[in-house]
């Protein structure tokens, strides 16, 4: 009989990066409590979320474009720039989705949109990055970003995913499984491709920690 995992109260969204360099903004991690709470993100200075979760969809549509009917979605602008890695909190993700979640999350903070109509939300504020409850597959995407662009404080996977559990208020007790082990291999893997990629690829703080 498996071993009952437990769960404990924590904020919605939790800070966990201050001043990302070089990009100037703020880290969030949080549930699907927080990425509903659009309140809560203007008020954390939030314009970009990023979904770590296959199981859970959110809607920043304000006005629809075209609105719902019968057999079609709606479609339009959000209020919120979102993007979305759907990860399984567990087995059955392909051993190079861990690395493409990365770079998406690199691709939300360094992605700069045209000054067109059709490009309406251009403004560049915090990020979150979320899954359901914010334990598992948002924390590891975040301490892998974090071990990746911020190495001089971070130079082992280990230490980033600490801090991200430490700031998201995770318990010791649940760390066993808060990321779930499967990710935070897959992170590992991930990790060692980052550097096999190298070169122009790969961010300016590694490359400086690399060169030593």
């Amino acid at each position: 009989m498996e071993k009952p995992v437990p769960h404990y109260d924590r904020p919605k969204i939790s800070p966990i990066y201050e001043n990302l360099q070089p990009y100037g903004v703020d880290i969030f991690v949080g549930g699907m409590e927080g990425a509903r709470d659009l309140t809560l993100l203007r008020e954390l200075g939030i314009t970009t979320v990023v979904n770590c979760a296959v199981n859970l969809d959110l809607n920043y549509i304000a006005t629809p474009t075209l609105p719902a009917e019968e057999g079609k979605a709606a479609y339009g602008p959000a209020e919120i720039r979102y993007y979305k890695i759907g990860l399984v909190d567990g087995d059955g993700n392909p051993e190079t989705m861990m690395l493409a979640g990365y770079y998406l999350l690199r691709g939300a903070l360094e992605q700069v949109l045209p000054e067109r109509a059709s490009y309406p939300l251009r403004e560049r504020g915090n990020v979150l990055i979320n899954c359901r409850g914010g334990r598992s597959r948002s924390v590891v995407l975040t301490g892998l970003l974090l071990h990746e662009l911020v190495p001089e404080e971070f130079p082992t996977l280990d230490a980033a995913l600490d801090h991200v559990r430490t700031r998201r208020e995770l318990r010791p007790d649940e760390w066993h499984e808060a990321p779930k082990p499967m990710l935070v291999a897959a992170a590992r893997k991930a990790s060692d491709w980052i550097d096999q990629i190298g070169g122009a690829q790969a961010p300016a703080g590694k490359r400086l920690a690399s060169n030593g």
